[in-house]
């Protein structure tokens, strides 16, 4: 049995149909207008796409809008727009159907042909190279099978084969630089149109390929050269007496082709966000005397427990946590003329790997406890390690913290990773001598930078922002507290 629609639902149909109403009796478009009216309800990150189906006719389909999922909206040429549930929308369509708009988005369909394309890498990557085919012309494939490898600076992503058939032939050889939505191989859903190669064709092909012998010369032939001889000896003559080129010295070492490319990509991106923020650094330093206290006192208790070791990076990522309830501008983010205030936290960790920087994103950081901050650091390390990171596992954070501590850094400014609008930045732990109570006391010392766009925020805010991390590590009792 269904149940009636909620409230919420009732009101965005009629918000909808009201909009539709509204805005087609001014000439406007009723395939626009639908799609403005579900992007205006951000319920799920999904966006509705338009799909044809086998009458002729248009479906917006909601896809994860949440609580208007269970609309469809059919739109037959030649008709006014209409409103149904979806279980009657899709009576019509059938299974066959519904299996190729899932993929649709990802692929273009030409009848028999389908064209696999490069997927979306990323809100912050725009090309990747192609790296390897993982298949070859004439090799049967089934949805969603990897068919090729594209690398980026971040992270190496699958093209998979939008359909099940048989590659008919690729569009883009290994080493281009490829976009999203570029074109790399062309998938027959039926056998018809793809040459199987046998083996008595193969050697036949091969015998084909290879150069005709040369024919044998003519009487008028052999004459030419006789009279051409004379120039040709002359000339080997001049070269001969020519001075010998210089013998060029070792080769200068060169990186790799892949390897160019990515710190090609690199450099762009950082080039870009010191072109586009207006970048200011602010330092202090922490005392991590109660915070290393902390850890040594409860690490085999911590461990016992939740299986997993304390360090301090937690301790950092909940004063961050802190700091930005408190300073929500520091987790702001200006959007074209807008600024949007994000109301959840996600941290961003920088990681370094045998391929190059990555920032894996911690979702939800407000919350976790230390526990769940630890295990999900570890997990993303491990995958960053293995190169097995998502796009999904990078995308979407609302601020960064790099430890270059790990290496040994005392001081640095970070640069801020594009879309976001400040970084934090660690640095090693040196024992240095401190003034505590009017004594001279070694105490080990931090050196910590915030990186913000001045544009969004000022001077004051982040200030105050590293004012709480350095009070919250400096005494993580606050955070029971909330003081």
């Amino acid at each position: 049995m269904r149940h009636p629609p909620s409230t919420s639902v009732k009101g965005s149909r009629v918000m909808m149909l009201s909009i539709v109403r509204r805005r087609v009796s001014h000439g406007g478009s009723s395939s626009s207008i639908l799609r403005q009216s579900f992007c205006a309800i951000r319920t799920a990150a999904s966006t509705p796409g338009i799909y044809s189906t086998p009458g002729g006719e248009i479906l917006h389909h909601p896809g994860g809008f949440g609580h208007v999922r269970d609309l469809c909206h059919l739109i037959v040429p030649g008709q006014t727009t209409s409103l149904r549930p979806i279980r009657e929308a899709c009576t019509s369509l059938q299974l066959e159907a519904t299996r190729q708009i899932q993929h649709r988005l990802f692929s273009s369909d030409n009848g028999d042909l389908v064209e696999a394309v490069v997927p979306f890498m990323g809100e912050s990557i725009s090309d990747g190279t192609l790296a390897k085919f993982l298949k070859n012309p004439g090799d049967r494939v089934e949805v969603d099978e990897p068919i090729a490898q594209v690398e980026t600076d971040k992270v190496t992503i699958d093209v998979a084969s939008p359909e099940a058939g048989v590659i008919q032939k690729f569009t883009a050889k290994e080493g281009d630089t490829v976009e999203p939505g570029t074109k790399i191989a062309v998938i027959s859903k039926s056998d018809e149109g793809v040459a199987h190669v046998a083996p008595s064709e193969k050697t036949s092909d091969k015998a084909a390929s290879q150069p005709p012998p040369p024919a044998e010369k003519s009487e008028e032939d052999k004459k030419k050269p006789k009279v051409e001889s004379a120039p040709v000896v002359e000339k080997l003559k001049a070269t001969s007496s020519a001075p010998p080129a210089p013998k060029r010295s070792a080769t200068e070492p060169q990186l790799p082709p892949k390897e160019r490319e990515r710190r090609k990509r690199v450099a762009t991106r950082l080039k870009d966000s010191q072109n586009t923020f207006a970048m200011l650094t602010t330092f202090n330093e922490v005392d991590m005397t109660n915070l290393m206290k902390l850890r040594s006192d409860y690490k085999d208790a911590f461990v016992e427990k939740h299986g997993v070791k304390l360090g301090l990076m937690s301790g950092f990522i909940k004063a961050a946590v802190s700091g930005l309830q408190n300073q929500p501008i520091i987790n702001a983010v200006i959007d074209g003329d807008d600024i949007i205030y994000r109301d959840y936290i996600d941290i961003s960790i920088a990681v370094g790997t045998p391929k190059g920087l990555v920032v894996p994103v911690i979702r939800d950081a407000e919350k976790m406890n230390f526990a769940d901050i630890e295990k999900e650091i570890n997990n993303l390390a491990k995958k960053a390690n293995n190169g097995t990171l998502s796009i999904d596992e990078m995308a979407g954070g609302s601020f960064t913290i790099s430890n270059g501590g790990v290496y040994g850094s005392l001081l640095s400014t970070p640069i801020i990773n594009p879309p976001q609008s400040a970084i934090l930045g660690m640095h090693s732990i040196v024992s240095r001598p401190m003034v505590v109570g009017g004594n001279i006391v070694p105490r080990p010392m931090m050196y910590i930078a915030l990186t913000y766009d001045h544009r969004l925020i000022d001077g004051r805010e982040a200030v105050f922002f590293l004012r709480r991390i350095k009070d919250v590590v400096e005494d993580p009792r606050r955070l029971l507290l909330d003081v």
